[in-house]
């Protein structure tokens, strides 16, 4: 790839995340539990195309797909230093709810880690080639987020 500002980049957009959490910290509404249908979406950027002319095959990011369907699919989350985290626990060892613990459940977050995610299914499958450059977390059409940065590998 030459020096200058020019690239190729995709995008993929993952819909129908169907989850809830709460910012317990928040003075308003969003203390309470609360839910949305979330949607992801990642840009991708590669050094060259692959053999097939592609950034990065859709198809191959299956795994990527899992990961965001087990973390965000049917489930509670919740940030870690929750003050009622020990019943969310026990709510959850009860089959009440399917609880995952983050950082931060907030869309910026969100954006960060499955970035964090992308990055790492990248790296190991396409050895460098190809990175995620941006990753954005949607609650609905009018809220969402962004984490944007070039991993140090690529």
């Amino acid at each position: 790839m030459s020096n200058d500002s020019s690239h190729f980049s995709c995008s993929k957009r993952y819909e129908d995340f169907p989850c809830s959490h709460r910012q317990w910290q928040h003075k308003g509404h969003c203390r309470y539990i609360h839910g949305y249908s979330r949607a992801f979406t990642f840009w991708f950027k590669a050094k060259e195309l692959d053999h097939n002319g592609f950034i990065v095959d859709f198809s191959s990011l299956k795994p990527l797909e899992r990961k965001l369907r087990d973390h965000f699919d049917h489930t509670f989350l919740i940030n870690k230093d929750d003050p009622l985290l020990n019943h969310w626990n026990e709510l959850n060892s009860l089959g009440a709810l399917d609880l995952r613990v983050m950082e931060n459940v907030g869309m910026e977050y969100s954006s960060k880690l499955i970035w964090i995610w992308a990055n790492e299914y990248l790296k190991k499958t396409e050895g460098g080639r190809a990175c995620c450059w941006k990753a954005e977390s949607r609650e609905n059409k009018s809220n969402g987020a962004y984490f944007k940065k070039i991993p140090q590998w690529y």
